[in-house]
């Protein structure tokens, strides 16, 4: 694709406006449900997480949330999988 466009002087064809399509902004970021708490890490945790967080260029907080909201959802007693782990124990 390293075709280059080459552009002439001269009359331009019609032209038609465009509906907008886009989301808005706030429909980008999905709302969710969430509740505070206070929680004591480990320092190596949090330091971890900060890092990691920096080096993607997100929030060290979100990273937690979506790791746990994703270890929750892997054992919930509804998802079939952690029924079949609990089994095996």
């Amino acid at each position: 694709m390293n075709k280059r466009i080459k552009y002439t002087k001269g009359p331009i064809d019609e032209v038609r406006i465009v509906e907008d399509f886009l989301p808005r902004p706030s429909e980008l970021v999905p709302k969710e449900d969430v509740e505070k708490v206070t929680i004591a890490l480990s320092r190596r945790s949090v330091d971890f997480f900060r890092a990691e967080a920096k080096r993607h260029g997100t929030q060290y907080q979100r990273m937690i949330r979506a790791l746990l909201d994703r270890y929750a959802q892997l054992n919930a007693p509804s998802n079939n999988k952690s029924l079949e782990r609990g089994r095996e124990r």
